[in-house]
């Protein structure tokens, strides 16, 4: 009884440690694309590596050794990140290895993958051609959260249009040295989707699996041996996180963001561009994780509020890369990812042009001289570049054409340090002829070394932020009585607009005249009340920008009942209020915003508090168009393409009261008055003291020695005076940090 006793805890134990979290990480994710080399009959590959390693980021000096094909991709543009930490980044090479192998690669002194690759030469009945393996699109690294069932599809394609099929590794077949199953993953084999049903601790695991491709066969023969035709390893790694957030609230993929498994063709030195553009309500995004290919831009990352974009580009320059590209990305929070998305970028195969065709490059213009009779079957009338304006001629033995580099529909793209300029004779036929005769695709490219290029055209300077939004800029907070301050014809019969987030969730007029008193239980405030709570008050937040067409953008705005921020509550998040008791006061000022705050919603203790919040400047391109509503439900993201934004201000006031402390007046007070304003103090005639610094007391300091009223013919005031104006307030005003750090990100933005 004993041994089976300590038998089942020898078994529990082992169990735990397999099915725990790993601790230490031999690479967060792999994957191989092999391309059989038809020099040997495919008994060796082209194995193109993609390998995602953690920070610090290894070397690749030990990966080539000399007189290998061996190529290791440079990193002018490195893929990083910083989700899951402590962060991560991408190695990319390719080597030649056996069609059968097996083996560790180590990166650096810390990483090492085991490869099992399974691509033995088999020529195809249906085409004659060797197999090509199945190529499995490796996204950044996974996160999930304890208790967040989740789906990851994988991005797989086949070259020779076979099935796929994924599958684990398995150890007792060399594919994979101490590979556990884990409990709490689950895989769709048919359909290659991993799951994870959220029965895990938080750490972070790896899943090792091999891809497999298979001949299409009818559902009729499925019992027929339908034996895999190669198998490549795919490593993913997983991290599972504690969050206290609902499940369904990630990171969303919006409007033109390309679709799964989007497939893009690529012509020679043609570029391909897209956007990607994530609603994050929660959380804003951090960072776009992207995995691609060498040379792969991205440039104008945003993320203001809810929303944030980012531009994608690569050009097909002449390269050594595998045919298919796959280019996976996904949104990162502090604590919550969006779904990864991989697209595919498919390098045509171009036929080697024939005999005596001559593209010469001239300064203004290229000139093509294409032989005839190499043109088979082809319309010579439906031949264009890619501008119809442009024409092409031909005689009986030859097709000419001179084409001009800033016309034509000539495009210019940067390949490397070069600069080319590309146009495309192709065929065009009418929508409405259906012809199954033969269509040419021609790329024609000019390329100038960098060290030739000069001007403008090779090298774009952007503008800086103080050009874009002027020589000054800087944002003040301030806290005013409803109907005071200097925006009060807006405050005294305020219209209001709800901006928390519910259902539904877009912006609505609650009101459109309250008093300028008014509180929320109906009461009204009075100047000459003694040691009354405030229930209301206005948050007033300026920016200080000389272009008029600038718009104020605030996405978060927290208060603290100390000045060291350590305990913080919420009154805007991701450009929304965070509570029913919060409204936007309704102006016709771009650079100016009011909210309304219910102080007993706010929850403070104290009788002080402050704010910090997080602001943007944007600026259109277009007269005719709007800045983007952070906290609208429907968003176009156009609007964020199409804007100019600064980068993110954090703005912190000083000591804000919560208190009113003017003694009532007890003597009539005279109706012409004249006060000397004195700049560096602020005196109330009714004897009230108030510091020169932005500390404000929680109690009247009251003098009877001596005022600073004297008569002063220039400074007459015809009102009677009291307390409850903006001058006579100035305990409850606080100027924010005027900065002059000045920072762009304005990449991808081109003004006139």
């Amino acid at each position: 009884m004993l041994l089976r006793w300590r038998l089942c805890v020898l078994v529990q134990g082992l169990t735990l440690l397999l099915s725990g979290p790993a601790c230490e990480a031999s690479s967060l994710g792999m994957t191989v694309h092999a391309v059989p080399l038809e020099s040997d009959g495919g008994k060796t590959v082209r194995a193109h590596f993609t390998a995602i390693a953690p920070t610090p980021c290894p070397g690749l000096t030990d990966l080539c050794s000399e007189g290998e094909d061996c190529l290791v991709h440079a990193t002018p543009l490195p893929f990083t990140g910083t989700k899951p930490e402590p962060g991560w980044c991408v190695r990319q090479w390719q080597k030649n290895l056996p069609s059968d192998y097996t083996g560790s690669i180590s990166l650096g002194d810390k990483t090492t993958f085991y490869v099992s690759l399974k691509a033995r030469p088999i020529v195809r009945e249906n085409t004659g051609r060797l197999n090509h393996p199945a190529f499995v699109a490796l996204p950044p690294p996974l996160r999930a959260r304890v208790d967040c069932p989740h789906h990851f599809s994988l991005s797989v394609k086949d070259p020779d249009g076979d099935r796929v099929r994924c599958r684990f590794a398995q150890a007792d077949q060399g594919e994979c040295v101490s590979c556990p199953r884990h409990s709490f993953i689950e895989l769709n084999q048919e359909k290659c989707v991993v799951s994870f049903t959220g029965k895990a601790a938080a750490g972070t695991y790896f899943i090792y699996l091999m891809a497999e491709d298979l001949i299409p066969v009818p559902k009729s023969a499925h019992g027929q041996d339908n034996t895999p035709l190669s198998a490549v390893p795919v490593h993913l790694s997983l991290t599972v996180e504690e969050s206290s957030t609902r499940c369904s609230d990630e990171p969303v993929a919006m409007d033109d963001t390309p679709d799964q498994d989007t497939t893009h063709s690529v012509l020679p030195f043609q570029e391909v561009s897209f956007n990607v553009n994530f609603m994050s309500r929660l959380e804003s995004v951090l960072e776009m994780a992207v995995v691609g290919p060498p040379g792969l831009f991205r440039v104008g990352f945003q993320s203001i509020g809810p929303l944030s974009m980012m531009s994608m580009a690569w050009v097909r320059s002449e390269n050594k890369l595998a045919p298919l590209l796959p280019l996976c990305f996904a949104a990162n929070t502090k604590s919550l990812q969006s779904e990864p998305r991989c697209v595919w970028l498919y390098q045509r195969e171009m036929k080697t042009l024939p005999a005596g065709t001559e593209l010469k490059c001239g300064k203004t213009e290229m000139t093509l001289v294409l032989p005839i009779a190499s043109l088979t079957d082809i319309q010579m009338d439906e031949l264009q570049l890619n501008s119809p304006t442009c024409p092409v001629s031909y005689n009986d033995t030859h097709l000419m054409a001179s084409i001009s580099l800033s016309g034509c529909g000539t495009k210019t793209v940067h390949a490397g340090s070069e600069l080319v300029y590309t146009n495309t004779l192709q065929s065009v036929r009418p929508y409405t002829r259906v012809s199954r005769k033969p269509v040419l695709i021609l790329p024609l490219a000019c390329r100038i070394p960098g060290a030739q290029v000069k001007g403008p055209h090779y090298q774009i300077g952007m503008p800086t932020e103080k050009e874009v939004f002027g020589e000054y800029l800087g944002f003040e907070i301030q806290l005013y009585f409803p109907g005071e301050g200097p925006m009060a014809n807006y405050t005294k019969f305020a219209k209001l607009r709800e901006i928390v987030r519910s259902s539904p969730r877009t912006r609505r007029e609650v009101g459109s005249i309250l008093g300028s008193n008014s509180s929320s239980d109906g009461s009204t405030y009075s100047s000459d009340t003694i040691e009354s709570d405030i229930k209301q008050i206005d948050l007033h937040i300026l920016a200080n920008c000389s272009i008029e067409r600038a718009e104020l953008l605030v996405s978060q705005c927290l208060e603290s009942e100390t000045e060291d921020f350590a305990v913080t509550r919420p009154i805007l998040s991701q450009g929304c209020a965070a509570s029913n008791s919060t409204f936007e006061v309704v102006t016709t000022e771009t650079n100016y915003k009011i909210y309304r705050l219910d102080l007993n919603s706010l929850q403070n203790q104290g009788t002080t508090m402050y704010v910090e919040c997080t602001v943007n400047l944007c600026i259109t391109t277009l007269p005719s168009q709007k800045c983007p509503d952070l906290c609208a439900e429907t968003f176009n993201t156009k609007a964020m393409v199409q804007s100019v934004f600064t980068r993110s201000y954090a703005v912190r006031s000083g000591p804000l009261s919560l208190v009113v402390t003017t003694p009532a007046p007890t003597t009539p007070a005279p109706t012409t008055l004249a006060t000397t304003t004195i700049p560096t103090t602020t005196t109330i005639p009714t004897t009230t003291t108030i510091p020169t610094t932005t500390t404000i007391p929680t109690t009247t300091t009251t003098t009877t020695t001596t005022t600073t009223t004297t008569p002063t013919p220039t400074t007459t005031s015809t009102s009677t005076s009291t307390t409850s104006h903006a001058p006579g307030q100035m305990s409850f005003v606080a100027v924010g940090v005027i900065l002059t750090t000045l920072s762009i990100s304005l990449q991808n933005i081109f003004l006139d």
